[in-house]
């Protein structure tokens, strides 16, 4: 990041917001202006612009802002585990707003708080500082869809051959079928998805659908027997769900520190909710012909294909009837160390991580 619009930054290891007499190499000065009314804008993932108003009284001797970025502390957060080291950042004084951006401190959807000092480098290269201003709180942004493009492309490289199927299938404990049918009229309905997979993913607590598998045994070409989610499996034709009245999207690309990688995919009917919420943040599939998830006709009928090296996870955003697909208990085991709800994604793998956050 160069010059005005986005200054270059380093890191000052040794600032302390505490207390401004006791940083090395750093004078006081009390005429220098404190930062005030300071204003957060133009928000992304990685990014974000930072104005503040100051008095115009020894305004013409700052050279630099000294900005005090830090991660919101959690109160649930490991005490055992290694904290963020708090960041110190320099800037040369620029016309504000000024940019602040850069993937090494930025995550996406994390709270930070931020203060600002003003600063006059001197001659022998110590700092005249103001006192620090109020302490700011915000949020950064979830992926856009130029980084979930980022994502796809990806999950591209590995997806493999296409497997033909005929079914999508959702596997729950008896107790929830029988929940469906005397409370909901017999009609699965759409929850909130969890918070498993990629950190920004624009769909995490926020995109309502019911998760399928379609993925299929090599030797069989039909379902598993065993499953993570529960011994009851419904099974419904895929032509239900998937067809040319509903528009297909990719939602996310992860792994949980094993060799298996995931691939979450939105089927939403045409024109409806999901849809629309779809189509403002997610980046659409073509239904006939990409890596993951294919609906064809051959000969007049549907026909259907799967990625063979990436698991599947399918969400639908309408209702689904119990009736137009069959439940039963499945005859293999309940594998729950394969459950992905809430699996936190693993920041370290190349695979799947972009450059922008986890």
């Amino acid at each position: 990041m160069q010059s005005l619009g986005s200054p270059t930054y380093r890191i000052l290891p040794s600032v302390n917001r505490g207390n401004k007499s006791q940083d090395s190499g750093i004078a006081e000065m009390e005429e220098l202006p404190v930062p005030h009314n300071i204003k957060i804008s133009n928000i992304t993932c990685d990014s974000f612009k930072i104005s503040w108003e100051m008095d115009s009284k020894s305004k013409d001797r700052i050279t630099h802002y000294f900005i005090d970025l830090n991660k919101k502390e959690n109160k649930n957060s490991n005490k055992f585990k290694h904290k963020d080291v708090p960041t110190k950042l320099v800037a040369k004084a620029v016309p504000l707003p000024m940019t602040v951006r850069g993937h090494w401190f930025l995550s996406p959807r994390t709270e930070y708080t931020v203060a600002v000092q003003t600063a006059s480098k001197q001659v022998d290269g110590d700092y005249v500082v103001s006192e620090w201003s109020e302490i700011i709180e915000f949020c950064t942004a979830d992926y856009s869809k130029v980084h979930l493009t980022q994502l796809l492309e990806k999950a591209e490289v590995i997806a493999g051959r296409m497997l033909k199927f005929s079914v999508f299938y959702r596997n729950q404990h008896k107790e929830y079928f029988d929940y469906i049918r005397e409370h909901h009229g017999n009609a699965m309905q759409p929850s909130v998805k969890d918070n498993s997979g990629s950190h920004g993913s624009p769909i995490s607590g926020k995109l309502e659908g019911i998760f399928f598998s379609c993925s299929t045994e090599f030797n069989t070409g039909k379902p598993p027997q065993d499953s993570p989610y529960g011994r009851y499996r419904f099974e419904i034709a895929a032509e239900k769900l998937f067809n040319p009245n509903t528009n297909l999207y990719f939602g996310d690309f992860y792994c949980m520190y094993t060799a298996y990688h995931y691939v979450i995919l939105v089927i939403a009917p045409v024109g409806s909710p999901g849809d629309e919420f779809c189509k403002q943040r997610l980046p659409q599939l073509n239904s006939k012909d990409n890596k993951f998830l294919t609906c064809t006709e051959e000969d007049g009928v549907l026909v259907y294909h799967h990625a063979q090296d990436v698991i599947l996870e399918v969400i639908y955003t309408d209702p689904v009837d119990l009736s137009l697909g069959t439940v039963a208990e499945i005859t293999g085991h309940q594998l729950m160390s394969l459950s992905t709800a809430n699996a936190k994604k693993d920041p370290s793998c190349k695979t799947c991580n972009i450059s922008v956050g986890r």
